[in-house]
């Protein structure tokens, strides 16, 4: 299967062209066949650069959530010069799902900046956390459903790690978003012990080195129309063998699903 990466894994080596450039080359040697651009401020010139001399398109972005709906047409604009219809946001301030009313307001200028992109051809796409599952105050539903539910020009990249973290069923949350569900996190789960906290935790790690049963997510991932498999890894960048991270994650994605 076919992978890419969200360089947010490794935003540590990706602050300079030259790094970014020698980081892109090596992702690719190891079998990464696109990019996601987060983890670094968009700069379009320097990120075609490097996305034309080492062939890796930039299938999606994650951009400040001020710019999706304040700066719409010159987002559109730089994307374009990228060769990338996917525009993304990270999240929103966790926070914002604590007072309904503010949610709400944000997910309605979200659903608007998708709607403008969709109308000039390009797509814009929310990556969710955990807290999402958080029931909205005054209603019996999640800020997840009711965004499912009301936003029609928000598509969503999936990430398998947070729905597991948020206490969802993985495939049930997934069959959800079919229709609105082409790129997805393939990020991993693991319970560890935490030595300073003395106690075991769940932490990120490498695709295949944790507890997700990312066969039948692919499965079902596939029935929901995903189109672009992006590894995800939040604290490879943090560990002192951040590409062998990442390493592992195509290896096991290549030779397993």
């Amino acid at each position: 299967m076919k992978a890419g990466l969200n360089l947010h894994s490794i935003r540590n080596l990706i602050k300079t062209e030259e790094d970014f450039l020698d980081t892109a080359q090596k992702l690719k040697e190891m079998g990464y066949s696109y990019l996601q651009y987060s983890g670094a401020p968009l700069e379009p010139e320097r990120i075609k650069r490097v996305s034309d001399a080492t062939g890796l398109p930039i299938v999606l972005t994650h951009v400040p959530m001020d710019r999706i709906i304040g700066d719409t047409d010159k987002l559109m604009e730089e994307h374009a010069y990228l060769g990338c219809k996917n525009i993304g946001l990270g999240s929103m301030p966790s926070k914002t799902v604590l007072d309904t009313e503010a949610f709400k307001k944000t997910v309605e200028d979200l659903n608007a900046a998708g709607e403008r992109m969709q109308k000039n051809g390009f797509k814009f796409f929310y990556h969710h956390h955990h807290y999402e599952f958080f029931k909205l105050t005054g209603e019996n539903v999640t800020a997840l459903d009711y965004m499912l539910k009301n936003t029609p020009y928000i598509n969503f990249t999936a990430d398998t790690h947070w729905i597991q973290r948020g206490g969802a069923d993985v495939c049930e949350t997934l069959e959800k978003m079919k229709g609105k569900l082409e790129c997805v996190h393939l990020k991993d789960y693991k319970i560890e012990y935490n030595e300073e906290m003395s106690k075991f935790d769940s932490n990120f790690a490498p695709v295949g080195d944790g507890n997700m049963n990312f066969k039948k997510i692919v499965e079902t991932l596939e029935k929901c129309g995903a189109k672009y498999y992006l590894v995800e890894q939040d604290n490879a960048a943090l560990l002192p063998d951040t590409l062998e991270q990442v390493r592992r994650s195509i290896e096991y994605v290549q030779k397993e699903l």
